[in-house]
């Protein structure tokens, strides 16, 4: 695939595994919208309905959401490099126990991989098992389709359909770009800072205006698995 002459477009749920309505709205993502791709946590509550679900979805990409915090912000020392291995280690070793194959790219919760140090383990890790990952190139990562821009202050307008093609207008060029995402149904037993925006993500995601309009901008959706072949 010539990427210099072409405008792929990954839409990538984060989370999927960390609650059943988190999963549900991923999957119906997936199935009535733009999403082609999601990063399962091997450690959410909700790993085993998500192991489930792929196998009944199986042209939904899954990579693996490196999770060390969760969202009750548990310590982990981001400074300890080695503890960074072995914990990617131990989340890859999981994912491929669960799932029974490799992840189609790797990322993480929060984003926690992206700040140096920690990035160049990860771009090392990613190289040394011909991962895909996020932030590092071919795929150029568009992070901005959130709910909220500063901690804990929602504004529902950047998960707008119109915020989310002037996203796309804007933001995919030649080659490849990736968009994050976060659906996911409101669930009771489920406690996180970004919850109910979760569900106005998904009307976005699976709005047909979305999905007409990709199709007019020339773009053509993709997902990690088809960045990997």
């Amino acid at each position: 695939m010539n990427t210099e002459q072409s405008r792929n477009l990954i839409v990538n749920a984060d989370d999927f595994g960390a609650s059943l309505g988190i999963n549900r709205g991923i999957v119906e993502s997936y199935q009535r919208g733009i999403v082609t791709s999601t990063s399962l946590m091997v450690t959410g509550r909700a790993l085993d309905d998500a192991v489930r679900l792929s196998a009944e979805h199986p042209g939904l990409a899954v990579g693996l959401h490196w999770d060390v915090i969760g969202e009750d912000d548990r310590t982990f020392d981001l400074d300890d490099l080695n503890r960074v291995r072995d914990e990617f280690n131990r989340q890859l070793e999981r994912f491929v126990r669960a799932m029974g194959r490799r992840p189609t790219h790797v990322d993480s919760h929060r984003h926690l991989h992206m700040r140096e140090p920690v990035f160049s383990v990860f771009r090392e890790l990613a190289e040394e098992h011909s991962l895909p990952l996020r932030g590092a190139e071919p795929v150029r990562f568009v992070g901005s389709f959130y709910a909220q821009h500063e901690w804990k202050q929602t504004n529902l307008d950047h998960v707008s359909v119109a915020y989310l093609l002037d996203l796309i207008e804007h933001e995919v060029g030649e080659g490849w770009t990736e968009i994050g995402c976060h659906p996911g149904y409101v669930d009771p037993d489920f406690e996180s800072v970004y919850h109910a925006e979760r569900e106005h993500e998904i009307a976005t995601l699976t709005d047909g205006r979305v999905i007409q309009a990709i199709t007019g901008m020339g773009l053509t959706l993709r997902s990690y698995a088809d960045l990997e072949k």
